[in-house]
């Protein structure tokens, strides 16, 4: 990792004891603040299943009923369910892309209005009859997050989203807007500026976190055997690509594992339950993955037999 300004801090936690590894130049420890990409999904997915046990809603319901704002423009499949979304087996048609939502600008609606695309949008597939990885599906779980959480009117995403689980877990250093000191991203041998993330996207990709809050996550989803077992139930079919649960690829031996990619910077995680498990790496230069996903396969080889160092880097992120 020789490129300039590029390196990876490496968290590992086995049964709550912690082990962190640096590599590279970076000058960066375990609460240095990166960029982590689609690392958000799994806590928009874990907010989400906590507000709907909260209220006594079941994954199977259908989305378009808890976002009733959306209905007069829903051109989706009715009968996708919020299960479906977090899974990415809705079947939508995928057809918003990143550039459609940031034109749609920073303010308070821009979230909704990106669901609304995406749901007038319709549908590509039958909901449930394969996987394909979308965006969409987490712009619409977003807004589900909200309206679950939303005592008062006007209840954000983001709101919701540190309500439900980032104060309650205690992810201090984990939030959407832009830290004071965080790593700088490189391409190459370019540092790239911080820009603003599209805030119709966040639900999908938008935290800043550091490997120690990522740790304390995946630990607190570790000890929640009701919670992690709803996570990490697979909701493809034996024909899809990649068994999936809701925001998780899932590995031969049980493990739960995605990548993160976005300009300057790839980020990586990994658990495995049965062996109380987890590991996270952030890194901040365009070209890390191969070498992040080779190294969280290593830790937890010795202890699965499995090589996922492809599969975690070829994830669809």
């Amino acid at each position: 990792m020789e490129t300039a300004g590029g390196g990876v801090v490496i968290g590992v936690s086995r049964d709550g004891r912690r082990t962190i590894e640096r590599l590279g130049p970076l000058q960066a420890d375990e609460t240095s603040v990166f960029r982590v990409a689609s690392l958000t999904k799994p806590l928009t997915a874990v907010a989400t299943v906590r507000a709907l046990v909260d209220r006594g809603i079941a994954l199977a319901t259908p989305a378009i009923e808890l976002l009733p704002d959306l209905a007069a423009d829903w051109r989706a499949d009715r009968t996708i369910t919020v299960e479906q979304l977090l899974g990415q087996v809705s079947g939508l048609r995928e057809s918003v892309d990143g550039a459609t939502v940031a034109a749609l600008g920073q303010g308070p609606e821009v979230l909704q209005e990106a669901a609304r695309l995406v749901v007038r949008a319709g549908n590509e597939r039958t909901p449930g009859e394969a996987w394909s990885y979308y965006n969409g599906n987490y712009f619409l779980a977003g807004c589900i997050l909200a309206a679950l959480a939303d005592d008062d009117a006007g209840t954000s995403y983001e709101q919701a989203l540190d309500a439900i689980l980032l104060s309650p877990w205690h992810l201090t250093r984990t939030g959407f807007d832009t830290p004071p000191a965080p790593v700088t991203g490189w391409d190459e041998q370019t540092p790239l500026p911080v820009e603003a993330y599209p805030r119709g996207r966040r639900p999908s990709g938008g935290l800043w976190s550091c490997v120690a809050d990522y740790l304390s996550f995946a630990e607190q989803l570790l000890a929640d055997p009701a919670l992690l077992a709803q996570i990490r139930r697979p909701r493809t079919r034996p024909e899809d690509p990649m068994r999936y649960g809701l925001a998780w690829a899932l590995g031969p031996s049980g493990q739960m594992y995605l990548n993160g990619r976005l300009d300057g910077y790839r980020t990586a995680v990994l658990l495995a339950p049965e062996h109380g498990y987890a590991s996270v790496a952030l890194g901040n230069q365009t070209g890390l993955l191969p070498q992040i996903a080779k190294r969280l396969s290593e830790w937890q080889q010795e202890f699965t037999g499995d090589d996922l160092a492809v599969a975690i880097d070829a994830f669809a992120a």
